[in-house]
């Protein structure tokens, strides 16, 4: 059975963003931080380039075993590099053959970027995939190609539909430590950040931020 980690805040990386740092570090520190889950995610880099990023992640993490990595897009380097899921977008493999080649064992999340796709994600069968990413929340530099935004009010709509049909979900896109809060409100398992905390000087520092942000303020 596969399990169920703690999306709270999940970095997704931009090697670009973290230079002149090595991308392995910045994640370090922001696990350090608070960071619960890990997305390597280049979509300028080789596959061999990309196994070997993921590969310094996960060696980075290796006495973190409770924070688990996924890889963007490319299923070939998860197995290679034996991180514990991918994640898939629109126009990537389909949910189903990418389940069919990373067994039962890892995760598998899958962007959604509007009703239409929720729906059919949820028409797929039970274990098909463990989390969505509804994306973008606000459109975002990091990823120019996605829509305009699904505005809180969307991702809230989203969130609810995915818990009624056993998906866990997370929101990304344009999310920073000002909006944190207001995204985590919605009902989602957890905020995705990228530039948040890849182009942070300090990346603990933003991690702790924003996790702070996430905490209602009556519980600190």
């Amino acid at each position: 059975m596969r399990p169920a980690p703690d999306l709270s805040l999940y970095l997704v990386t931009d090697t670009r963003l973290c230079r002149p740092r090595p991308v392995a570090d910045v994640v370090r520190a922001a696990v350090a931080g608070g960071v619960t889950a890990v997305q390597v995610r280049d979509k300028d880099a080789t596959r061999r380039t990309l196994v070997e990023l993921t590969r310094a992640v996960r060696a980075g993490l290796a006495d973190r075993p409770d924070v688990p990595v996924l890889v963007n897009d490319a299923v070939d380097v998860a197995l290679i590099a034996g991180a514990d899921g991918v994640h898939v977008g629109q126009e990537d493999l389909r949910a189903a053959d990418v389940r069919a080649l990373i067994g039962p064992d890892r995760l598998l999340g899958l962007s959604v970027e509007s009703r239409a796709d929720l729906v059919e994600a949820l028409r797929l069968p039970a274990g098909t995939v463990d989390l969505v990413g509804l994306s973008p929340v606000w459109a975002t530099p990091t990823k120019p190609e996605a829509g305009p935004g699904l505005g809180l009010a969307g991702v809230r709509e989203l969130a609810a539909a995915a818990r009624a049909g056993g998906l866990r979900a997370v929101a990304i896109g344009g999310i920073d430590v000002t909006r944190a809060a207001s995204v985590a409100a919605t009902g989602v398992d957890g905020i995705c950040v990228v530039s948040a905390i890849c182009a942070a000087a300090d990346p603990e520092a933003a991690a702790r931020r924003l996790r702070a942000a996430l905490v209602p303020a009556g519980a600190r």
